[in-house]
């Protein structure tokens, strides 16, 4: 059952991620796009801390600026390389943060550089190149540039949330906050673009359907990561990657080559690889410290759909969620 609730939650994101790109082909501006993902959160979440008595003001304000830089531009630029690439390989750059944090830890993690995060780097590198091989035009480089620099801040927000857990923040208001900041950007910007206010009607059912995939992808998420292993599902996300190619096939005629079929894999491996390291060095490291961590303590209190799903228990956990987004 774990294993269906992830299929569905990757399926649910790879919904979201054509429905971005049928919005924005239907001329609905980037901040419509980016305010329909981060609202429905926004409603439900604080629906849920006003019932349970719960208060949504944050207890570390730095914590939470600098992860909110990082997942905010990181989402903006996700959902612009999935409005101007391919659906499968926007969605493959957009899954590339796995890959950012095994190459910060080769290069600032001491003890942590070892032969499994070279070969992590080293796959993921030769993925990104056959995706990003000539037969990309010129005019779609900056959007290629976009998906990358969307996994490399969505790396950075990572890190962060790693240490809002660690400081005990809860995983639900990581989440609000990031959520409301996300509305926040999307309102401050609507007046700048050029149909931010009027979206085109015929928008509008894609529009819904970014809220409401997004929403479900996180119910099913959550409900899959409460279920059993946290490795089984950070591995499974990577197949929103294998739903994502198959609607673009289906829909807008995409036919990945060879080529682009082995770089699609080799990031999905590198990803995996770099999951399963990372959780597995989690699992030694709680072994060696038997008191609970302020983020673990977290997870005894009931949570909502849009929460994080395990209370940091492994970092793996955080890719999945942080990928999740775009």
């Amino acid at each position: 059952m774990q294993s269906l609730w992830m299929l569905l939650a990757s399926a649910m994101f790879a919904v979201m991620g054509a429905c971005v790109k049928v919005a924005s082909d239907y001329g609905a501006s980037m901040p419509w796009i980016v305010l329909c993902r981060g609202l429905p959160s926004v409603l439900l979440i604080y629906g849920w801390a006003r019932a349970t008595g719960r208060s949504v003001r944050p207890t570390r304000w730095r914590l939470h600026l600098w992860r909110n830089v990082a997942g905010v531009s990181s989402m903006w630029l996700g959902f612009y390389a999935l409005s101007n690439l391919p659906l499968s390989t926007a969605v493959s750059l957009n899954y590339t943060a796995p890959l950012f944090i095994a190459g910060w830890m080769l290069g600032w993690g001491g003890s942590q550089r070892d032969p499994v995060r070279i070969l992590t780097v080293v796959a993921g590198f030769l993925g990104v190149l056959a995706i990003l091989r000539p037969s990309i035009g010129g005019d779609q480089l900056f959007a290629a540039v976009a998906g990358l620099g969307a996994g490399a801040l969505s790396a950075v927000a990572m890190m962060q949330v790693r240490q809002l857990g660690r400081a005990g923040e809860p995983e639900w208001r990581t989440v609000f906050i990031f959520s409301a900041c996300v509305v926040a950007a999307s309102v401050v910007l609507m007046p700048l673009s050029g149909n931010g206010l009027r979206p085109d009607p015929a928008s509008w059912p894609a529009l819904a359907g970014i809220g409401l995939s997004g929403l479900v992808g996180q119910l099913a998420m959550t409900r899959a990561f409460g279920m059993g292993s946290a490795l089984l599902t950070a591995a499974l996300q990577y197949s929103t990657i294998i739903f994502a190619a198959l609607l673009g096939m289906v829909f807008w005629g995409d036919r990945p080559d060879v080529l682009a079929w082995s770089g699609i894999a080799l990031i999905i491996a590198a990803g995996l690889l770099s999951v399963w390291r990372t959780y597995t060095e989690g699992r030694i490291m709680q072994g060696k410290t038997p008191a609970p961590s302020p983020a673990s303590v977290t997870t005894n209190a009931p949570a909502p759909a849009s929460a994080r799903p395990d209370g940091e228990v492994a970092f793996a956990t955080q890719v999945s969620e942080e990928s999740s987004r775009v």
